[in-house]
């Protein structure tokens, strides 16, 4: 016969992880665990100041953003006049130049021509 071990429980001498503090902050806990989290806080000073570190980051990430400054709307058009072929070109292959004899000849000259293998299916 097993017996069920009830769910563990919070320990007020223990430190919140780096993922609850981040949650605490950006208010995504559940009541229950933001209960706790603000219990534990209000007794532990380097979780405290954990926290206040967090939102300092998180402050200063969100005045960060409103002060980005904004992309002109040519430089999308520009990039999108961009041709779509050259981007397509894979790099030389540096261990072997083109022209240097071989098996690889032909796909130095035309890199999409090498031969594929299926992949059979066993039944």
């Amino acid at each position: 016969m097993t017996m069920v071990q009830p769910p563990r429980r919070f320990g007020s001498t223990e430190h919140l992880a780096s993922e609850a503090v981040a949650a605490f902050v950006d208010g995504e806990l559940r009541m229950s665990a933001y209960l706790r989290a603000a219990q534990h806080l209000s007794i532990c000073p380097e979780c405290a100041t954990e926290v206040e570190a967090q939102e300092q980051a998180s402050r200063a990430l969100r005045s960060a953003a409103r002060q980005a400054p904004q992309m002109p709307s040519s430089l999308l058009g520009a990039l999108s006049n961009i041709p779509s072929h050259l981007c397509d070109k894979p790099p030389a292959d540096p261990v072997r130049p083109p022209g240097a004899g071989g098996l690889f000849d032909a796909a130095a000259q035309d890199p999409w021509s090498t031969r594929r293998w299926s992949i059979r299916r066993r039944r």
